[in-house]
């Protein structure tokens, strides 16, 4: 089976670049016979970045480039100038991307952003010439200052998707179909379970040329949060929507109590998506009669519901209607600005970090490799240049 180009979790190694070293010069000029020290300063080493870019949708790109590395810093020269900067480098990730260090667990940052940058590692400082240490009792240094050394970080790269309304359900709960229905998406459907193995998004349109963005993710089983199945790994994928949409068949046996099984799933997981405003969307009610519907109707959870049935078109109207309120009302504004604050800022534990790269085979170590031109810092020979001019 093909390799999916679907790609949301990968770990690749940072390095910035290393301050360039400053220049020991001595002046010597005809007719100056006390020229004295203008030895430059060296050049900054080159920044590493994050920058948002919403031309990408995965983090494919970076699954086949695992080192980026900055350049370093220029060395001071006589008469005082400065040795060139290192080039800076910047690693274009999609909108969505939450950043954390493999070592550690540690939260880093959070792209969320088109065009948004952030710095990942600072270069080293160019070091001081000999021109900057001259003073009235020192008035030829014969000494300067080598460049910062450069820093390394091996971080994980973890992608959520940016969406309005995130589909919630076991599977073959007609998530897909829903999705291909109201949208022109065209997720794989099939009468067997965990069809969807990828999380996918479709543009849903609504009255007015008006449109919200809907993502359908794989069926998550009792013990997902645990996980079971594939729902933990795609389960942070609905942290950033602003309302989640369960879905239950109308055939099901009890769907107040699949609906709780999904409910305690995803509080489970993360505790704070209990405070997103939830639908509830009973699927394949071309099944059942409107007697039936009645029935049901008088058991079911406290939340919106609705009935519907993507194959016929039944109730998709008043699904999108429903939707489309809960996604503008106030309340929902203010915890979607909330969820891209808190909801994700949160600290990896070591054991479940290793898991997951275990799982995304991203577990093998990536070395850092050494370029042919870096130095030890410790074996830097400063040597006059007394050329003259």
């Amino acid at each position: 089976m093909a390799e999916s180009n679907f790609v949301d979790y990968v770990k690749i190694c940072c390095r910035s670049g290393k301050g360039g070293r400053g220049s020991m010069h001595m002046r010597r000029a005809k007719y100056v016979p006390n020229g004295g020290p203008d030895g430059g300063d060296g050049g900054r080493g080159g920044h590493v970045y994050l920058r948002g870019n919403r031309n990408y949708w995965t983090l494919l790109h970076l699954r086949y480039d695992r080192h980026v590395f900055a350049g370093h810093g220029g060395n001071g020269s006589k008469c005082r100038s400065t040795g060139k900067d290192g080039e800076d480098r910047y690693i274009d990730v999609p909108c969505g991307t939450v950043v954390y260090n493999a070592d550690t667990g540690e939260y880093i940052c959070d792209v969320t952003d088109d065009g948004q940058v952030v710095m990942l590692l600072k270069g080293g400082r160019g070091g001081l010439g000999n021109w900057n240490f001259r003073t009235s009792t020192n008035q030829a240094p014969r000494y300067a200052q080598p460049g910062e050394p450069m820093r390394e970080l091996t971080v994980i790269m973890e992608l959520k998707l940016l969406a309005d309304v995130g589909l919630v359900g076991f599977p073959n709960a007609g998530k897909s179909t829903l999705l291909s229905a109201v949208s022109s998406a065209r997720p794989k459907i099939a009468n067997y379970p965990f069809t969807t193995l990828e999380p996918s998004l479709g543009i849903v349109s609504y009255r007015d040329g008006q449109s919200f963005v809907m993502a359908d993710i794989p069926g998550i089983i009792e013990g997902a949060s645990e996980g079971k199945g594939l729902g933990l790994r795609f389960l942070r994928h609905i942290e950033r929507n602003s309302l989640l949409l369960f879905m239950v068949p109308g055939d099901t046996d009890d769907i107040k109590k699949e609906y709780e099984v999904l409910l305690n799933e995803v509080s489970t997981f993360n505790p704070e998506m209990m405070d997103k405003q939830r639908v509830l969307a009973i699927t394949k009610s071309d099944l059942l009669d409107e007697e039936l519907m009645q029935m049901l109707a008088e058991n079911l959870p406290d939340v919106p519901c609705v009935f519907i049935s993507a194959v016929t078109g039944k109730g998709i109207s008043e699904l999108k209607d429903l939707l489309w309120t809960a996604l503008n009302s106030e309340s929902n504004k203010l915890q979607a600005i909330t969820d891209q604050t808190r909801i994700v800022h949160k600290n990896k534990d070591l054991n479940f970090l290793r898991s997951e790269l275990k799982a995304m085979g991203e577990d093998e170590e990536i070395e850092f490799i050494d370029d042919e031109d870096i130095e030890d810092l410790d074996d830097f020979e400063y040597e006059e240049d007394w050329d003259e001019e």
